[in-house]
């Protein structure tokens, strides 16, 4: 979706989001991106970054009165397999929040290729939508009872930047990962990162958005649907 703008908005034709996405989808109304009414902090307004070659804005939507629509405006589901997640997942493992995120996504946006951030959902949730900027790397890609360790192997190295000889694995120079999946009630990303830890991962290079779309839906931020 393009929104409409006013002159003073922006100079150049930006994507807010498609017009079937789930969270900041911004009215019919008229508005100025630097007015706006639902800023993300008094701060920052909004961000600009790049998803699949297509500049997106990341903001909040302007409409207070917006509610949370499904399949995340729901408050319980079956335990197992949707059970509320610590919030340590393990020792040196940070958890993060929205503003950490997206200092992640400007640190990606602006060129760090040491930080990549991971959907870790499988399709049928990524349809719902993503975080934009985000990369789809499904749990099963990791999780040992659903790839074979020659596809674990090619992902770590040639996704992740790890090194493997000798039968050792170098992680000296592999990157930040920052993963999310449907939030506080999901296991797809913690079991990403459990695997990764198994492999002796760097604790410190696991970040862990426990909200997931969960909360980014709550705040009413930008989500994007794969093309």
């Amino acid at each position: 979706m393009t929104p409409r703008l006013t002159p003073a908005a922006l100079a150049v034709s930006l994507v807010i989001a498609s017009s079937d996405g789930l969270a900041a989808d911004p009215s019919d109304d008229l508005f100025e991106l630097d007015r706006l009414r639902v800023k993300i902090t008094s701060d920052l307004p909004y961000l600009e970054v790049n998803h699949n070659g297509r500049k997106i804005l990341v903001m909040r939507h302007q409409d207070p009165g917006h509610k949370i629509v499904a399949p995340y405006d729901k408050t319980s589901r079956d335990c197992p397999p949707f059970c509320v997640q610590p919030m340590r997942l393990a020792p040196g493992v940070e958890t993060i929040g929205e503003l950490e995120l997206l200092d992640y996504i400007k640190r990606r946006n602006a060129g760090d290729g040491d930080v990549l951030l991971i959907d870790s959902r499988t399709p049928e949730w990524l349809r719902q939508g993503t975080i934009p900027s985000a990369e789809n790397i499904p749990y099963t890609r990791l999780d040992r009872s659903t790839a074979t360790p020659d596809a674990i192997s090619a992902l770590l190295q040639l996704e992740f930047n790890a090194a493997y000889g000798q039968g050792l694995w170098d992680f000296s120079s592999a990157k930040t990962l920052v993963f999310f999946c449907n939030g506080p009630w999901c296991g797809q990303s913690p079991t990403s990162i459990r695997t990764l830890l198994g492999l002796g991962y760097p604790p410190h290079k696991l970040k862990w958005y426990r909200g997931g779309l969960q909360t980014w839906e709550q705040f009413g931020f930008t989500t994007i649907k794969p093309e």
